[in-house]
């Protein structure tokens, strides 16, 4: 029985759309996508000074993959895209990818917590977010 996943995508260097694009064509080799948002420019959230402004968007998908699974082919996925992790919180980033759910898992460990701890208090999640998830 597959999971039903909601993963957030978020790029704000290059070519955004494109990122996006490249970002769902490789999510379909490790998901069944069920459901795009639409993409919506956001301001940068605790991003440094001058960070440019963010699209995003929401994917609900179903995958055989256990939460962590999924999350180590997500970062494989980032880092195939061109991520480059600084150590600067909230950096630009050509891709980001993050699970927000993972069917009824509830998780919290050093890597993974699930459900994501600050999607509510994210307007550029919540908002893809209730044009696909269910209910």
């Amino acid at each position: 029985m597959p999971y039903t996943v909601a993963i957030a995508l978020g790029s704000n260097l290059g070519d955004r759309a494109y990122n996006f694009r490249r970002a769902l064509y490789e999510l379909r080799k490790i998901v069944h996508i069920v459901r795009v948002s639409s993409f919506h420019e956001t301001e940068p959230v605790d991003a440094p000074p001058g960070s440019p402004r963010f699209l995003n968007a929401v994917v609900v998908a179903h995958t055989p993959l256990a939460p962590l699974q999924l999350l180590e082919a997500m970062q494989t996925i980032e880092s195939r895209l061109g991520r480059r992790r600084s150590g600067v919180p909230n950096a630009p980033r050509t891709i980001d990818l993050d699970l927000i759910f993972h069917s009824a898992h509830r998780m919290r460990s050093s890597r993974l917590t699930l459900p994501h701890p600050r999607y509510r208090e994210r307007e550029f999640v919540m908002k893809p977010l209730a044009e696909v998830w269910p209910g």
